[in-house]
């Protein structure tokens, strides 16, 4: 494991990104035989990261990139730079997605999935939206799970309409209401492709402890998911591992993986006008203990 996200920035986006997806490979290879044998997909999450790291990713092989905030993504998708030069590039969104803000992700040019689905009225929205676009194919979602079971604590400025999650792993269905919630997108929502189930879970877990509790609560929502639902087991992904613990995700089953100082190098936060100075430190304060 790399002493700081920051040597990647050091490396260069190229080499640690070659470093990174050497690791996804060897962390598969170490996983169990009796585990679906699907190459771990790598997003590379560029949050606050300019247009130009994204598109020297893309040169480098890279097509799957993830953001957390719709604002941004639109923007960066939208960018005309990534749009010339990255015509294969597929984006994830992976924060917490507002009921208010899922048109202006629809909108959102190469959007490929919606990991964080985290209730019926959301996928049904969603899928609304996405009928509306007119497009071709279907959203790909995955369901996310609050695996930890903590409960979700909000802060917000007295100086800004702003609300932000202290902890974005503490979003995500109960998993007692997973199966019904993925019956409900297959059933009712026909614009949309259900592909997995999505955790962020707790941090700072001591893998010499033994195994993450969170991944493993996910991988028992899939069997379950697919032993009610009548799946097969290699048609639900599992997104979960960051850039901290993805080897030790892969190696229980994650198909999904979600990295991005260890890629890109350390965040600046500074650089949001909209921000004041108590949301950019508690935004510092979070990257220091969700690191993707």
């Amino acid at each position: 494991m790399w002493k700081t996200a920051g040597m990647s920035a050091e490396l260069g986006v190229g080499l640690a990104l070659r470093n990174v997806k050497e690791r996804v490979q060897q962390s598969a290879a170490r996983r169990p035989r009796d585990l679906p044998a699907i190459q771990p997909r790598l997003v590379a999450v560029s949050k606050t990261k300019p247009a130009d790291m994204v598109i020297e990713a893309y040169a480098h092989g890279q097509r799957s990139f993830g953001e957390n905030y719709v604002q941004e993504l639109l923007e960066k998708a939208s960018n005309a730079k990534i749009l010339s030069s990255c015509p294969e590039i597929k984006w994830h969104f992976i924060g917490h997605l507002q009921k208010q803000n899922v048109n202006k992700l629809i909108a959102v040019p190469n959007l490929y999935m919606l990991e964080t689905v985290d209730s019926v009225k959301l996928a049904d929205k969603v899928n609304n939206s996405w009928q509306k676009k007119g497009s071709p194919e279907r959203l790909k979602v995955m369901v996310q799970i609050n695996t930890s079971g903590e409960e979700i604590l909000i802060f917000s400025t007295s100086f800004l309409d702003f609300h932000l999650s202290l902890h974005e792993g503490k979003h995500g269905l109960p998993p007692s209401e997973t199966v019904a919630t993925v019956q409900h997108i297959n059933a009712k929502c026909p614009n949309l492709e259900f592909v997995g189930l999505m955790t962020i879970g707790s941090f700072g877990h001591d893998v010499t402890q033994g195994p993450n509790p969170d991944f493993q609560t996910l991988l028992s929502l899939r069997k379950e998911v697919c032993e009610k639902l009548s799946i097969r087991i290699d048609q639900v992904e599992l997104s979960m591992g960051m850039s901290m613990d993805f080897q030790h995700a892969i190696e229980m089953g994650s198909t999904n993986v979600r990295i991005g100082s260890t890629i890109f190098g350390e965040r600046d936060y500074s650089k949001k006008p909209a921000m004041d100075k108590a949301v950019t430190d508690i935004k510092a304060t979070m990257e220091a203990t969700q690191d993707h």
